[in-house]
């Protein structure tokens, strides 16, 4: 029998297992999801061809951009649309989901921005005191 995946164990639970939630927040989580899912907010139509995307995100190679890619539009974030010319012209666009999570990306950045100086000043504790 299964047990259902926990967010908050009760208090003498054993360990939490992984499940589906976790996996989605843990390609959210990624630095690069992030970068992705930001520079196709601020794009014209949202959408963005592949080398815009690389152009666009400082420190991102070729292979961890396609491995980005194809998580998100695997998770039905992203569609990518292959245009049939020579050379090939591949665009990748904001989906309606992919929309509705920049909602909760504004918020986490919000309180990044918000709290960012506390953040400074409790890495510089902790670097100091080692």
């Amino acid at each position: 029998m299964r047990r259902p995946c926990a967010a908050r164990p009760p208090a003498a639970a054993p360990a939490l297992r992984p499940c589906a939630p976790h996996d989605v927040l843990s390609r959210l989580g990624d630095k690069w999801t992030i970068l992705v899912l930001a520079s196709l907010a601020f794009a014209p139509e949202r959408r963005l061809r592949f080398s815009e995307l690389k152009a666009g995100i400082d420190g991102i190679s070729q292979r961890m951009l396609t491995t980005t890619l194809r998580g998100l539009e695997r998770d039905g974030l992203i569609l990518r649309h292959v245009h049939p010319e020579v050379p090939p012209r591949v665009e990748y666009e904001l989906t309606a989901m992919g929309e509705g999570l920049l909602e909760a990306m504004d918020g986490l950045v919000r309180w990044v921005r918000e709290n960012w100086p506390q953040i400074e000043a409790a890495r510089a504790r902790y670097d100091g005191g080692r």
